[in-house]
């Protein structure tokens, strides 16, 4: 059946914006290169033309000119119309490429919200909050424990009311400091308490004067 009828040729790809655009860039070159040929030779018969006198030779040459001054103004609106085309095509290119994204978008949402559900099914709010409870149960016990390792040993025979009043009456005679000592040690620091605030005489003339007022009595208890 193949021999008789041969076989039908594979069906050719679908054109798409991306191939035409890449066509109109192709042809948008063709067509600067003809552009920039043409501008070279005018420029060329222009600079002819400055030299020549006026005659026949000078008007062939302007004629030729002329031809390539249309020319070059077809290419031109050519080169406008493509470029014309191919910004349209761009456009609707941006668009496609901004729904696909889109379409992109909304479909990962989809699945990421199928997964929390899936997720969250998982999880018992009821287990959480309890969980919390737990917790909070187990750091109070290990405050208690806590407190209970930093509590001093025997100490719990003294009565703080007793230390409250003791102290206060540390705060009204300071000389209750000194029962642990020793008596040099009270017996000096008490002498220390007793003395003025300050003395403008020498410790021998203080005694000196002590004395002196003792003798005119014992003199008259001797007569």
């Amino acid at each position: 059946m193949n021999r008789l009828f041969g076989t039908s040729k594979p069906a050719a790809p679908k054109p798409t914006l991306q191939d035409a655009s890449a066509s109109m860039d192709k042809r948008g070159e063709s067509l600067d290169q003809k552009i920039m040929k043409l501008d070279k030779e005018l420029a060329r018969y222009t600079e002819q033309m400055k030299k020549m006198r006026p005659g026949p030779a000078k008007q062939a040459v302007q004629k030729r000119a002329l031809t390539i001054l249309k020319q070059k103004k077809m290419y031109e609106g050519q080169k406008e119309k493509t470029m014309n085309q191919q910004f349209n095509m761009e456009q609707i290119m941006f668009a496609q490429e901004g729904l696909k994204e889109t379409a992109d978008t909304v479909k990962a949402m989809k699945g990421a919200n199928k997964d929390l559900k899936k997720q969250f099914k998982s999880i018992n709010i009821n287990q959480v909050e309890d969980l919390q409870d737990d917790m909070s149960d187990l750091l109070e016990q290990a405050e208690e424990v806590q407190n209970a390792l930093a509590r001093s040993y025997n100490t719990d025979d003294v009565d703080e009311a007793d230390l409250e009043a003791e102290l206060a009456a540390m705060e009204d005679d300071p000389s209750l400091f000194l029962s642990s000592m020793g008596e040099g040690e009270a017996v000096g620091s008490a002498d220390y308490l007793d003395l003025p605030a300050s003395s403008s005489l020498p410790v021998e003339a203080d005694a000196s004067a002590d004395v002196a007022p003792a003798m005119p009595a014992a003199q008259q208890q001797a007569t």
